[in-house]
């Protein structure tokens, strides 16, 4: 049984489009080179085909699991999210006890980029921010301990 994930709209067209990808592009490049390693003779002792073979099994395995993961995928009507409280794609602003600010964007595991300050709301400092309101102090356990982090905005 598959978890259901959350993703924005955007979220949810990459990943359907690099499904597309490796089931159109993906396969015909693994083809492609099967065949060519098919014409060279003896399959036994042919590296070049043992690898390609490998390579579909790597490809298909990651077609099945986008699959499942679209399969199980819901978007988020983000004209529904409460500001009120940090939730899945809130924009969240704390500040750190050395007063340093952080804002970040609380998005699921597939749309995590810490670049963009994008952070899965899986992650130890999404979870101990998930339920506070402004004001709120969320202890975060990190590999330093705890640490307590002031929520200083909530948006979208």
């Amino acid at each position: 049984m598959s978890k259901t994930t959350f993703y924005t709209s955007e979220g949810l067209k990459k990943l359907t489009d690099e499904l597309n990808e490796l089931k159109t592009k993906g396969r015909s490049d693994i083809a492609r080179q099967i065949a060519e390693a098919t014409d060279k003779g003896d399959l036994s002792e042919n590296a070049e085909y043992d690898a390609a073979k490998d390579a579909q099994g790597h490809l298909e395995a990651k077609i099945a699991e986008l699959t499942n993961l679209v399969a199980n995928a819901r978007v988020i009507d983000e004209s529904k999210l409460d500001t009120s409280k940090v939730g899945i794609l809130s924009k969240v602003t704390i500040k750190a006890p050395n007063g340093t600010t952080m804002t970040y964007t609380l998005v699921s595991a597939k749309e995590a980029n810490v670049r963009q300050n994008k952070i899965s709301v899986d992650s130890p400092i999404a979870q101990g921010l998930m339920g506070k309101k402004l004001g709120d102090i969320a202890e975060v356990q990190t590999p330093r301990g705890i640490m307590k982090f002031e929520i200083m905005d909530i948006s979208l």
